[in-house]
């Protein structure tokens, strides 16, 4: 009997470690750091994208964080209300009302997007943080040797004070060990935890793939249809904006971003110089109409030195893996074309429409895509 039992616990633990190793696997890995500190990791607080934003949990500016970075954390359940504020004589401070598509600092400005809540979990953008508070902010890839779950899925969200030394690449292999212990934690963490399924992310499990669709923002009319059409399919896309649409259609941005769609830049100069002004410019455009920025761009016309010089100065590059400007998207045929396309592929993918799309074509295409067991999500920098 206890050799039977002996094996029955082996078999079970054998399992286990198969479901941790198949997780590890198949979902990119967030790290946090703040400063000089790598926090703990776990599923309920793991940094996800939403709308084109990263979004870290609130509750990382407590404990010895707290003092370390100088911002502290309050959540009130009851009152569904989060908030941040800087702890000395600075008086910034950030608001979320989780009822609201918004959150106010407080001199009373209004940015976009607000604060998510997933289980007891309040998660906010780590964009806007760091553009509140004056902190720097990046993604790294641990890829190469830099990789520290044992694969290409891992990724450093880092903030730190607007001084500090290091380059993101740099912390990145100097904490390379600190990582490494929180990995095994984590991993070890999952062994012990009970394997029930969460509510909360239902939405994880899913048979088909993550679709991002990608367009042009032109005109003002056409957008608001293809937005309409999103918000009825559930679906959500990127709009890739120029300078002058960031410009003249602050109200449509701001949908956008209260709606969960990903906003990006469309620069179309060549070489550096015009590039970066073009981002640039159009950011600070962005910034006037919704208090965010983005580090998303599409650079049809940029050389290979434009290119590069906007990967410096920390913009993400969408380098699509379809293209169907010349196809369309405006007919059920052209979307049942599209689909087949798309499931002629392997794996997750970007696809590129321009303006040649339309409320009657993508509603056709969202709908057979939801039939093929497809999700239309907002563009994040990893996908692009």
């Amino acid at each position: 009997m206890k050799r039977r039992t002996a094996l029955v616990l082996a078999a079970l633990l054998l399992v286990q470690a198969v479901c941790v190793q198949a997780f590890a696997a198949g979902k990119s890995v967030y790290f946090t750091a703040i400063n000089d500190n790598v926090l703990a990791m776990s599923d309920d607080t793991m940094p996800f994208w939403s709308g084109g934003y990263l979004y870290i949990p609130g509750s990382v500016f407590t404990g010895y964080v707290r003092e370390d970075i100088g911002i502290a954390y309050t959540y009130n359940a009851s009152k569904q209300m989060a908030a941040l504020y800087a702890v000395g004589k600075s008086g910034r401070s950030l608001a979320f009302d989780l009822t609201k598509t918004y959150a106010q600092d407080n001199l009373g400005n209004t940015y976009y997007p607000t604060a998510i809540r997933r289980g007891d979990t309040v998660f906010v953008p780590a964009s806007l943080v760091a553009e509140v508070f004056g902190l720097t902010y990046s993604t790294v890839s641990l890829s190469g040797s830099n990789a520290v779950t044992g694969d290409d899925r891992g990724w450093l969200v880092w903030l730190r004070e607007s001084d500090y030394v290091l380059q993101a690449s740099q912390f990145a292999d100097a904490a390379r060990s600190q990582m490494s212990a929180r990995y095994e934690q984590y991993l070890k963490s999952k062994e012990t935890a009970q394997q029930a399924p969460d509510p909360e992310q239902t939405e994880e499990n899913f048979d088909g793939k993550s679709v991002y669709l990608c367009f042009r923002a032109s005109d003002s009319e056409t957008v608001s249809a293809l937005l309409d059409t999103l918000s009825r399919q559930g679906a959500q896309a990127a709009f890739f904006c120029t300078e002058t649409f960031l410009t003249e259609q602050g109200d449509l941005l701001r949908r956008m971003v209260s709606t969960g769609q990903a906003v990006g830049l469309l620069a179309e100069g060549t070489d550096s110089e015009e590039v970066l002004a073009q981002l640039e410019r159009g950011n600070a455009a962005l910034y006037s109409a919704t208090c965010g920025r983005t580090r998303l761009a599409y650079l049809p016309l940029a050389d290979s030195g434009a290119a590069e010089a906007a990967a410096l100065a920390g913009y993400c590059r969408l380098e699509p893996a379809v293209d169907r400007t010349g196809y369309g998207l405006r007919s059920r045929t052209q979307a049942a074309a599209l689909l087949q396309r798309i499931s002629s592929r392997r794996g997750d993918l970007s696809v590129w429409l321009g303006d040649n799309v339309s409320a009657v074509g993508l509603s056709a295409f969202l709908t057979a895509a939801k039939n093929a067991e497809d999700r239309c999500l907002s563009l994040t920098e990893p996908a692009a």
